[in-house]
């Protein structure tokens, strides 16, 4: 039985496209899953709503399933990423920076949004997948831990703090997105994976991430897969559609220098 693994598009229908045809070649998946935040930060924020709906669509979801991250979260309620307070006045101007282009571009694209796409982002809120493989046991999906899609579960969480993220669920799996950076690691009584971001990785810039799982009886064969994009094509087309913050996304699509 093979599952392949998606997360955080964020807007970028050319990386989602890459990673589907990627998967088509691995020769496909018995069952897809992906974990949230198809459209906010990307110039095609509602293609890829759509672009998932209808492969969800295609057999009423019993094969692809998708819940929801917290920017399509924040598409639906306008609710925003808490972050810590201002230290000083010149910390004050930087996060006052931040939070205007931020909030300029999941404005632009709640605006982009049909009312059927609100209705779809409303609908996949708040929830998790679980999945009981014959042979290997439960594995289960979400979108940064159980019960909360922004808490940080990432490759140097401390292990007692990532178990207790897990300590109200059952299962033998673990695997979730929201960091933009692709894990495996092993805790006491957990395999946790996060498959990393398709639309804007940070541990690799320009290489859309996502997993594929290969259960065999009690084994299990995990395969974190990159897959190239065009960044600076993806950039151009956030100018062409008028999107709000442009140089913000950019810097988050370009590798850091230095």
């Amino acid at each position: 039985m093979r599952l392949a693994v998606l997360s955080d598009i964020h807007g970028n229908l050319a990386a989602l496209e890459a990673v589907l045809a990627d998967l088509s070649a691995a020769g496909g998946a018995d069952a897809t899953w992906c974990l949230g935040d198809l459209a906010a930060f990307g110039p095609r924020p509602t293609e890829c709503i759509r672009r998932i709906r209808s492969l969800a669509e295609t057999d009423e979801g019993k094969r692809f399933k998708v819940i929801g991250g917290n920017t399509d979260r924040y598409l639906v309620t306008g609710e925003r990423l808490k972050t810590p307070a201002a230290k000083d006045e010149e910390s004050l101007r930087a996060l006052s920076a931040i939070w205007q282009a931020r909030d300029s571009a999941l404005n632009w694209a709640t605006a982009q949004l049909s009312w059927d796409d609100y209705e779809y982002l409303k609908k996949i809120n708040h929830q998790e997948l679980s999945k009981s493989i014959p042979g290997y046991g439960t594995v289960i999906g979400y979108h940064a831990i159980p019960g909360n899609d922004e808490a940080i579960l990432a490759p140097d969480t401390p292990d007692e703090e990532a178990r207790d993220f897990l300590l109200d669920r059952e299962g033998r799996l673990a695997i979730g997105g929201h960091t933009h950076l692709q894990m495996d690691r092993t805790l006491k009584g957990w395999h946790v994976v996060n498959v990393g971001s398709i639309g804007m990785p940070f541990d690799q810039p320009g290489s859309a991430a996502y997993g594929l799982f290969t259960f065999d009886g009690d084994s299990l064969t995990v395969d974190l897969r990159r897959v190239p994009f065009d960044i600076e094509a993806v950039i151009a087309d956030l100018n062409a559609v008028g999107y709000p913050a442009v140089n913000w996304t950019a810097a988050r699509l370009r590798p850091k220098v230095g």
